[in-house]
């Protein structure tokens, strides 16, 4: 039995072994490609018994765990949050594409109308507002898209997962460019609801470093900014051990934490295409966005290998 129950069905997955047979993966495990083809890491731990829940001999919480990680191929299998990536990847994308779209109009547009001082029922947004409305979306879009394509909605996350072997590389080109384009229209979006002033005195909320901060300060804060949020992205939603439903919420309350921290120093992009879209649809800040581009993406490889290759291994004491 599952050790959630009712759900062992959903979680046992068959994989042709290159030698004949199947065996049986979990979180990110993926059928092995052609014979000759290199897998990429599936789920943590031992060898998985077939009652599919954990690694090794039991379920959550009583696991034995060897360190090894499970090798699988880059076909059809789990992403984050459960959800199922096949060889069709056309609808991961779309809802990759909308996700982003909805992340990023939602915060520009909170920036925009905090910086311009738009009021909204009687007074105008503060800077508070800002990572609030990024954080409250992302819960939301996690727990609306989670299940589709695995709500990435950042370059910085999906590149991550791929380093670490537990997202197909044939897929990256497709979700980034989803991503991308999500942020472009989102801008756009932003650009339609403030009009031509929040293009030019706001640059659709084109990130931008405050007073006195140097390029590889910028950088560095956004590594550690974004590092913090792959790294809860990571721990909940590929480890069974992770409470059960506290995904949406723990990754929103991440970013909205990197964004308090960030802020004031680089204006927070935390990914790469939300800075990105604004920069590309008000063309400004161009001499900024390899901070915006370097920082996350260093930030969310580091996450997600210090947890694969460290975290994921340890039992908790008792």
């Amino acid at each position: 039995m599952s050790d959630r129950g009712g759900r062992e069905d959903d979680l046992n997955w068959d994989f042709p072994q290159r030698g004949g047979g199947t065996r049986r993966d979990r979180g990110y495990g993926r059928e092995d490609g052609p014979l000759g083809e290199e897998p990429f890491a599936g789920g943590r731990g031992a060898e998985p018994t077939p009652s599919g829940r954990g690694s090794g001999q039991a379920g959550r919480g009583g696991a034995h765990r060897s360190g090894g990680r499970q090798r699988s191929g880059s076909g059809s299998g789990r992403g984050l949050y459960g959800s199922e990536i096949g060889s069709n990847v056309l609808p991961a994308a779309v809802a990759e594409l909308i996700g982003t779209f909805i992340l990023v109009y939602t915060g520009t547009a909170v920036v925009v109308a905090a910086v311009l001082e738009r009021p909204i029922t009687g007074s105008p947004y503060d800077s508070l507002a800002i990572p609030l409305a990024f954080g409250l979306v992302l819960v939301a879009l996690v727990a609306a898209l989670g299940h589709i394509s695995g709500a990435h909605l950042n370059p910085a996350i999906t590149l991550g997962l791929a380093v670490t072997r537990k997202f197909p590389w044939n897929f990256v080109p497709v979700y980034i460019g989803a991503q991308l384009l999500g942020a472009i229209l989102a801008a756009v979006a932003t650009w339609i609801t403030f009009g031509a002033e929040a293009r030019n005195q706001v640059g659709l909320a084109s990130p931008a470093t405050g007073p006195g901060v140097g390029f590889l300060q910028a950088i560095l804060v956004e590594i550690f900014v974004t590092f913090i949020l792959v790294f809860v992205v990571i721990s909940v939603a590929t480890d069974d051990r992770a409470p059960a439903g506290v995904a949406p919420i723990a990754v929103g309350f991440a970013l909205a934490a990197a964004i308090f921290i960030a802020g004031p120093t680089t204006g927070a992009a935390v990914n790469p295409a939300r800075a990105l879209g604004p920069i590309i649809v008000a063309w400004n800040n161009w001499d900024l966005a390899l901070i915006y581009i370097i920082g996350p993406i260093i930030g969310g490889i580091l996450a997600a290998v210090l947890y694969d290759n460290f975290v994921s291994r340890a039992d908790a004491p008792g």
